[in-house]
């Protein structure tokens, strides 16, 4: 089932995920940097969310028509 949607939500939805990819990024990087294991957990965990979060905005965008 394709879901139509406005123009700005589109966009709103590539900037989204353009912004999870930058947090993706980021939470890799600082995995090299960090010695505590705590916050080694804390950023393996965004990592893990945040791409089961592009993900499922790619499928959304996916199946998404304006």
């Amino acid at each position: 089932m394709n879901s139509k949607y406005a123009l700005h939500e589109m966009l709103e939805l590539h900037e989204i995920a353009a912004f999870k990819t930058v947090c993706v990024t980021k939470s890799k990087t600082m995995q090299a940097l960090v010695t505590d294991p705590e916050l080694m957990q804390i950023l393996q965990q965004d990592v893990t969310l945040s791409q089961q979060q592009l993900q499922e905005l790619g499928e959304v965008l996916s199946k998404a028509t304006i």
